[in-house]
């Protein structure tokens, strides 16, 4: 019985043992990438090679962008797409070409699965126009829903951004070194926010004023909210008044406005029911309460009728 004992409790150590050094081996498996990741989220590995997947995206970014280096386009069509690109969070300068290159392939594969489902038969003009027509504009149907999706992402994440600079300012950082610090832990929990401030702080190391790249990050991002922190920002450094202060008390401003959207989006819950509760449950439940009493009417009166 000790022997057994003692062997158990041996493997068990040993078992242990080898689990946490395979764990943390450096650099070797995903467990220690993850950890190290989680520990310093603003840290990049140089020598780690891309996945497959970043490569594969690559090359059809770079054939998208070879095809679309062929479709004509204005120079303020060009402007706003690249805007909406930035908005969407597409910053390679191959992401305007890729999307060209999409609105090239899209109506031709529309045409062809028109052509090979035999549906143009209906109407062989009218078709191949709107497969040519709905190809040209679902990229712009995507990058929007694509660009509204990213906003409401960092608009659920500003409060917490908001909360952070005012600890920050308050426990004696400038406003660049705080909005660097916010960037490094928003890494995890709201990326994309992350996101537009490390770029707000890599503008400023470039050579860029505070307002030149505060600006900047309006314009990228087309918030109302960010917006209006970027003017009350602007604002306080022209003026001298309190950083802090302004700051603490549009967090509470945004607050309150993130409790309001939560109550709108709440009171439309009944009327959002309406539709399925008419056309889905109420029919359901009128087959299942009166669906028996209708068969025995049928079964008693219909000798009767006939």
């Amino acid at each position: 019985m000790v022997w057994t004992i003692t062997a158990v409790t041996f493997f068990a150590v040993m078992g242990i043992s080898a689990a946490l050094l395979y764990a943390f081996l450096p650099k070797q498996v995903g467990v220690a990438g993850r950890v190290s990741r989680f520990l310093n989220p603003v840290a990049v590995e140089v020598d780690e090679k891309p996945a497959f997947r970043e490569k594969q995206k690559a090359r059809i970014s770079a054939s998208l962008a070879s095809i679309g280096k062929y479709l004509p386009t204005s120079p303020v069509k060009y402007s706003s797409s690249q805007l909406l690109l930035l908005r969407a969070g597409y910053r390679r300068p191959t992401a305007i070409m890729a999307l060209r290159g999409v609105k090239v392939l899209m109506p031709i594969a529309l045409v062809t699965l028109a052509i090979v489902t035999r549906f143009y038969q209906q109407s062989p003009y009218l078709i191949p126009m709107a497969a040519v027509v709905a190809g040209y504009i679902l990229p712009d149907f995507w990058l929007n829903f694509r660009v509204r999706r990213r906003q409401r992402q960092m608009q659920k994440g500003l409060p917490d951004c908001l909360d952070l600079l005012v600890i920050c300012v308050e426990a004696g950082l400038g406003l660049d070194q705080a909005l660097m610090r916010v960037s490094q832990e928003l890494r995890i929990a709201h990326r994309q926010l992350s996101d537009e401030l490390q770029m707000v702080n890599l503008e400023m190391r470039v050579g860029k004023t505070r307002l030149e790249a505060l600006r900047e990050l309006a314009r990228r991002t087309g918030m109302e909210d960010i917006q209006a922190l970027v003017a009350m920002l602007i604002q306080t450094d022209r003026f001298g008044t309190s950083v802090a202060q302004s700051l603490r008390v549009y967090a509470d401003d945004l607050r309150m406005k993130r409790r309001q959207r939560a109550e709108e989006a709440g009171a439309k819950t009944s009327v959002k029911m309406v539709p399925p509760l008419v056309f889905f449950i109420f029919p359901a439940l009128l087959i299942v309460v009166l669906g028996p009493a209708v068969i025995s009417l049928i079964n008693q009166l219909g000798p009767a009728l006939k």
